[in-house]
């Protein structure tokens, strides 16, 4: 379709926690409409960055006709904001959208969660289990979405602690986000793992994964292409989007087509939104 106009809206709040207070930078198609809208959540170990992260796609996105609300969330800081902090963040994101869809012209039935690397972890715990315990208050609006697309993400955190364990023990992440070793706590890890909720009774959510074939840092025999055979297995609808020779942090990459790696997956992840959101 023909490239639009956009629209931004920088540090929306979202949600207050105490003192802090969390916001998100929405990219909008410009003029009236009831526009789909992705949440999307950037990466970082849980520890770094923010939603600035998501310039590129941002307006990559609503110029092609979808919103996009690139979050902020809560980071691991000598021991706060531990898991399941960052997961109650974006869980309240997509309720604040959902209920407030009208305000900001998105449709609240054409949701869909997008997430890098951590963020690929948070997101796609969110889409299969936002609604579920130990993650639901109980609370309103749903946080069920129609899509999720993970790129390069950590899906299984007890295989992400031994590889890390193994590769590097000095800055294994997992145990960082989680508070606990894996022997000391297994239990909290596969509460934590987006792997655990891919059952049949699930399926509703379709979803996008992408990967580098060369990653080092996050196992993509381990993880993604692991959790894209579970979800397939489960009767879910996936995508798999391979860079032969990208390996990880690609994500964030100026959108150029050809030229980049986040500029190879663009057009599949546009085709894929064209069809399924």
């Amino acid at each position: 379709m023909p490239e639009k106009a956009y629209d931004m809206q920088q540090g929306i709040i979202y949600q207050r926690n105490g003192d802090e207070v969390l916001t998100g930078d929405l990219y909008r198609p410009k003029g009236d409409g009831k526009y789909p809208v992705l949440i999307t959540v950037h990466g970082g170990d849980w520890r770094f960055a923010d939603a600035s992260l998501y310039k590129h796609w941002g307006p990559y996105l609503a110029k092609n006709g979808y919103a996009v609300f690139a979050v902020n969330y809560r980071l691991v800081k000598d021991k706060t904001n531990l898991y399941p902090a960052a997961i109650h963040d974006v869980r309240a994101a997509v309720q604040f959208l959902r209920q407030q869809a009208a305000t900001y012209q998105l449709d609240p039935e054409r949701m869909g969660l997008m997430g890098d690397s951590a963020g690929a972890q948070l997101a796609t715990i969110v889409a299969l289990a936002g609604d579920q315990p130990p993650f639901s208050d109980g609370m309103q609006p749903t946080t069920k979405v129609k899509v999720c697309i993970g790129i390069y993400g950590s899906y299984d955190l007890t295989a992400k602690w031994e590889h890390s364990n193994r590769y590097y023990p000095d800055n294994n992440i997992a145990q960082g986000f989680l508070g606990s070793s894996l022997i000391d706590n297994r239990k909290i890890y596969v509460e934590a793992s987006p792997l655990s909720y891919v059952t049949r009774d699930n399926n509703q959510t379709q979803f996008l994964l992408s990967w580098g074939a060369k990653d080092k840092f996050v196992d993509p025999a381990g993880q993604s292409i692991a959790f894209m055979h579970a979800l397939k297995q489960a009767g879910f609808s996936v995508r798999s989007v391979v860079l032969k020779n990208a390996g990880h942090y690609w994500a964030s990459e100026p959108i150029r087509i050809p030229g980049t790696d986040s500029g190879y997956l663009a057009p599949r992840l546009l085709q894929f939104l064209k069809e399924k959101l």
